[in-house]
């Protein structure tokens, strides 16, 4: 009768990092992240909290389809769950780095990482359920266009790099 309290905890469980990030940079985002130069491919501000509110339900949900099919915290969980929890925390060290250190070389850094991480839960995911792999595909999509924002945001804005003055 309780299964229900870990399927909303594991779904949720995403969603806490990515309110925490935009909740401490949500300051700089306007003024700074305004004048970088982007490219016209660039998603507008409005769409990235529709799309992480899916992505993070989408991930969480699929954590707790792995969890469970592996009866809880057992050995056999801690690769799958360990790539999980690695990259959800690369994933939260995001916007940050980005947004409030405006660190795009650690930004790059992170976001290139949290990609082979998330692309190693998804192949981990797969042999145990492959609905929860399924489930990551949207999330690895907006990865892949996210780090190619990244990318361009780092090599257009030469002058946000450390070293270089302000």
């Amino acid at each position: 009768g309780m299964m229900w309290v870990y399927t909303v905890g594991f779904t949720v469980l995403p969603h806490v990092g990515g309110f925490l990030g935009w909740f401490l940079s949500r300051k700089e985002m306007p003024a700074w992240y305004e004048k970088l130069k982007k490219p016209s491919w660039c998603p507008s501000r409005k769409v990235f909290p529709v799309a992480w509110t899916m992505l993070y339900t989408g991930m969480g949900y699929a954590s707790y389809l792995v969890w469970n099919d592996l009866g809880g915290c057992s050995s056999k969980a801690l690769v799958p769950l360990g790539l999980y929890g690695a990259q959800l925390a690369l994933n939260w060290a995001w916007p940050p780095l980005f947004f409030g250190a405006h660190n795009l070389n650690m930004a790059l850094i992170d976001i290139v990482c949290l990609d082979g991480l998330a692309l190693g839960t998804l192949c981990s995911w797969y042999r145990i359920n492959r609905l929860a792999a399924l489930l990551l595909l949207p999330y690895l999509g907006w990865l892949a266009m996210a780090t190619c924002l990244t990318l361009r945001v780092w090599k257009d804005n030469p002058e946000q790099k450390p070293g270089k003055s302000d």
